[in-house]
């Protein structure tokens, strides 16, 4: 079951944060799973990570966007 960044987007910052808390545990549910040969579909871990980053993406995208867009990233440029 993969998250849609279309829902992400929907979120607002408490509940990307809790989304993203809710992600990491479950990977990590995944990763006991497979560590104990238990995981029958190991590209769950994979969907998992990826819809973590999706997630920590469009987090740090709303954060920027609620800051004025002041980003370290956007500072950091060759001279």
């Amino acid at each position: 079951m993969t998250v849609k960044a279309k829902d992400l987007r929907e979120k607002d910052v408490a509940g990307l944060e809790a989304e993203v808390k809710s992600l990491q545990k479950a990977h990590f549910g995944l990763r006991m799973q497979k560590a104990t040969q238990q995981l029958n579909n190991t590209a769950t871990l994979r969907s998992t990570r990826r819809d973590i980053a999706r997630a920590k993406t469009i987090l740090a995208q709303k954060r920027a966007a609620t800051e004025g867009g002041s980003t370290d990233a956007a500072k950091s440029t060759k001279e």
